[in-house]
């Protein structure tokens, strides 16, 4: 088996956007594609059966192989039930696409505890609920590859976002560890930060940028992850417009004190501590 042919593919929040980019090209490339969408409003409130069901339409009217999904997966009773329908359809999971996820944005200074939480239960908790619900098939089976939507927002912050950055941070801490765990298994897992024009980042960039950042050109970077052929886990990839980067965390060479020093000190090398020249890429000193 290469590629794409006959996997059966999870992809959470795949009703538009992104996630419809995905089922497209996962199915075209001979995917069973399970398309996961709660049918809700971009900050999640409803509900609805119609965006899953028109991505099923689409792709079974173009000689494809679906079937939708509406379970909320931000909780564990409704991602146990998404894998349960892939599993009772298609027999099999092979790969899963952690996408869906909401937006509330508001400076931090507004921010309440449930607009941070609310994010956090869908993008983090709902990945987290979806990945385990699955792990157990992939790591029996010995063949698995998972994909975590993280977003240049959780790499780098943005204005009104730190609920949205918190949780996109930590799905490439959580694909890290899974990537470790994940191994011996043959369960590749990597993140993608996606840049594209849905109704997510509709008023968040520019209309100029947005115009050249259709969800297109994305999907195939994610495909690849999901095939048989990718062998990178723990990897973060940002992605858009055509652009295709490996993002990785560097050190500087810093500074070794022999002894507790003093703030003083400190201050004297924090030149040489924030110098990246020679800076090399970071490892888990504990791993």
């Amino acid at each position: 088996m290469s590629g794409l042919q006959d996997r059966v593919i999870v992809i959470t929040g795949a009703g538009g956007g992104l996630g419809r980019e995905y089922a497209l090209f996962a199915a075209r490339e001979g995917a069973k594609v399970v398309v996961n969408d709660l049918g809700g409003a971009r900050d999640g409130s409803g509900s609805g059966t119609s965006m899953a069901d028109a991505v099923v339409a689409e792709i079974t009217e173009a000689g494809g192989s679906a079937v939708a999904d509406y379970a909320d997966i931000s909780t564990g009773e409704g991602a146990r039930s998404l894998i349960d329908a892939a599993l009772t359809t298609y027999g099999a999971v092979h790969g899963v696409v952690n996408n869906a996820g909401i937006l509330r944005d508001t400076s931090f200074a507004k921010m309440t505890a449930d607009q941070f939480e609310a994010v956090l239960k869908v993008h983090l908790l709902g990945s987290f609920h979806v990945t385990s619900a699955a792990w157990p098939h992939l790591r029996e089976q010995g063949h698995g590859r998972i994909v975590m939507a993280t977003s240049t927002s959780g790499l780098y912050g943005n204005f009104g976002q730190a609920n949205y950055g918190a949780a996109k941070a930590a799905l490439v801490g959580l694909a890290a560890t899974l990537a470790i765990e994940g191994r011996k298994a043959n369960v590749l897992v990597n993140s993608v930060a996606p840049m594209a024009a849905t109704r997510m980042t509709e008023d968040v960039a520019p209309a100029e940028l947005l115009a050249k950042l259709g969800p297109e050109h994305v999907a195939p970077v994610v495909g690849y992850l999901l095939s048989d052929e990718c062998t990178d886990t723990g990897s973060t990839f940002v992605v858009g417009g055509g652009s295709v980067k490996k993002h990785v965390l560097f050190e500087s060479k810093g500074v070794q004190f022999a002894e507790p020093p003093s703030l003083a000190e400190v201050a004297s090398r924090w030149s040489d501590v924030t110098d990246l020249s020679g800076a090399v890429p970071g490892t888990n000193p504990v791993g």
